[in-house]
């Protein structure tokens, strides 16, 4: 553990899920691929298609409505949707083509586990503290196993804009009746996570499941309170 700035008493935890409990970039390559092969085995209009097509729309999307980037599944749901169209469908059957891929899309999203040691973990802090999830993404928390951990989880959204903004801190922070400063936000994003949890007077742990932390080779305008070496560290904080 390296300790940037003086704790207070933490009274409650909240994490960032992708890429703070597991490494998300995986899945989600895993998932786009698994997409892009339902798509052209159900949808066999679209099969001249490749990735390449789908991450234009997106890109396009973004920026003639850069509100989106606050909400994964909305911009997924346009994505398939102006794809499909593109490639020909319409009507009722493209509707239901949407709704289709939309589902198969977050089902292979989610189809994973937590680990053992990670859940175990959670189990045990969740025995000393209260445990809330902020993420900006909308994986399947039943799904994926730690649902039961977390008294509530704010997923981004166009009515709770994504982290680093305040609102979804602020929710949590409401939910439980603590004040800000009491409140400890674990997650690997120093812009998204640890500014916006300092910025929303929360203190801060810097911690990711996808990569080594070094300070000198991440994009930080804040240091966070502290950073983990591993999310075990967390028993002996509290």
């Amino acid at each position: 553990m390296i300790i940037y700035r003086p704790l207070r008493p933490v009274k409650a935890l909240s994490f960032d899920l992708d890429d703070t409990l597991y490494n998300n970039h995986k899945i989600m390559v895993k998932a786009e691929q698994a997409l892009l092969d339902f798509l052209h085995l159900e949808y066999p209009d679209t099969s001249s298609q490749g990735i390449e097509f789908w991450r234009e729309i997106k890109s396009t999307l973004l920026q003639t409505q850069p509100e989106l980037q606050n909400d994964m599944g909305q911009l997924r749901r346009l994505q398939l949707n102006q794809g499909l169209e593109k490639c020909g469908y319409r009507g009722e059957t493209l509707t239901t083509a949407t709704q289709v891929a939309f589902d198969y899309f977050y089902e292979q999203r989610s189809d994973f586990q937590v680990t053992q040691s990670t859940c175990k973990l959670l189990e045990h802090l969740g025995e000393k503290v209260p445990l809330v999830a902020i993420t900006n993404g909308n994986v399947n928390l039943e799904k994926i196993g730690i649902a039961g951990y977390f008294q509530v989880c704010y997923h981004a959204s166009l009515k709770q804009p994504m982290k680093p903004h305040s609102c979804m801190f602020d929710l949590a922070r409401e939910h439980l009746g603590l004040p800000a400063e009491q409140m400890l936000h674990i997650g690997d994003g120093l812009r998204n996570d640890i500014a916006g949890a300092i910025n929303a007077g929360y203190q801060s742990a810097w911690y990711a499941a996808n990569r080594p932390l070094d300070m000198n080779n991440e994009p930080a305008t804040v240091l966070p309170h502290i950073q983990l070496a591993n999310l075990d560290e967390l028993l002996t904080l509290l």
